[in-house]
């Protein structure tokens, strides 16, 4: 293949893994951030046994996209890191607290610490996560190739109610995927959090939405003029509510596979607007792009070897650990 058809390859790979990573680690951040609100010990052990299985492979899906970016696009990492310094140790401070916290909560002395760790550190990774998804719908400033913005451009009101809006979104996901693996008085209260949490969800992208039309002068000059895009959204909304109105109906399992729609369509849409750009609006995909050499080699290392692996065990993993799991499980 040549650099521009391997370029593509690598820009579907992150795409891909990125999809991944926000489902995946998204309804287990969920889980982490609702148990702030779950009300009991009990509650909270059968919260912890849903996503004990998966939690840490979940995170794998994050490694192949700092991997890819790094290998992959250089460039993006010159410009990214700078721009998000501060996310980014938060991001990491986060994980490295969460997963610390879900250990030392069975084997610990101070569960209720332990306990709020989880829930903090999970709100933290979704806020961070989402403050950078709404810094980057504004636009990074780059100059000669490198970040030119302050250490806070992220703090803006449109990437805060992004950090908002993706942490409401990831409770949605996580009293999704509860309801689907768990029955009796666990699953009920979950399934009550659905309706509020997606309420919640538009409530806060309909404020983000206006509140973005204060930066037009930096996003309009880049708005692609391509209105199929306009159908993702819109599937977007027929998710969100068919995961709140359609659920009872057609199982468990529905409203998180519809919050997972929601979430591949928001996803396309912001895929639309952003293209061809792998740092909007400054550095494209062929900017960006690592040269011909080194992106054979990575496919022929990672993509043809590493990826299908990684696939492959999370594949395993959901289909061993598949069906309800009792309070008891953990």
């Amino acid at each position: 293949m040549d650099a521009s058809a391997l370029a593509l390859f690598w820009v579907a790979v992150v795409g891909v893994a990125i999809i991944l990573y926000v489902v995946l680690d998204g309804f287990d951040l969920g889980v982490g951030i609702l148990f702030g609100a779950a009300g009991s010990d009990a509650r909270r052990d059968h919260m912890i046994a849903t996503i004990s299985p998966f939690w840490d492979g979940n995170e794998t899906w994050l490694v192949v996209i700092g991997s890819t970016l790094f290998a992959a696009f250089p460039a993006v990492y010159a410009v990214f890191l700078p721009a998000f310094y501060f996310p980014v140790m938060l991001l990491l401070f986060g994980l490295i607290f969460r997963g610390v916290a879900f250990e030392f909560r069975v084997h610990g002395t101070v569960r209720r610490l332990w306990d709020t760790g989880f829930c903090l550190g999970s709100g933290v990774v979704a806020f961070v996560q989402g403050a950078a998804v709404g810094a980057m719908i504004r636009g990074i400033p780059v100059t000669d190739g490198q970040y030119s913005g302050g250490p806070f451009e992220w703090l803006a009101p449109l990437p805060v109610l992004s950090g908002i809006g993706l942490m409401l979104g990831y409770c949605l996901l996580g009293a999704g995927w509860i309801v689907w693996k768990t029955e009796g008085e666990i699953h009920d209260w979950a399934r009550r959090l659905i309706p509020r949490l997606a309420l919640a969800v538009l409530i806060v992208l309909a404020i983000a939405a206006t509140v973005s039309l204060g930066d037009r002068a930096r996003i309009a000059p880049h708005l692609p003029d391509r209105l199929w895009g306009a159908v993702f959204p819109v599937i977007a909304v027929l998710a969100m509510a068919s995961a709140v109105f359609g659920g009872r109906a057609r199982g468990d399992h529905w409203p998180f596979l519809m919050s997972t729609l929601f979430f591949v369509a928001a996803f396309l849409t912001l895929a639309v607007l952003f293209w061809p750009y792998m740092i909007p609006y400054s550095l494209t995909v062929r900017d960006a792009a690592a040269p011909e050499a080194s992106l054979s080699f990575l496919f022929w290392g990672a993509g043809i070897i590493v990826l299908p692996l990684t696939g492959a065990y999370t594949i395993g993993v959901y289909r061993v650990f598949r069906g309800k799991i009792g309070p008891a499980a953990h």
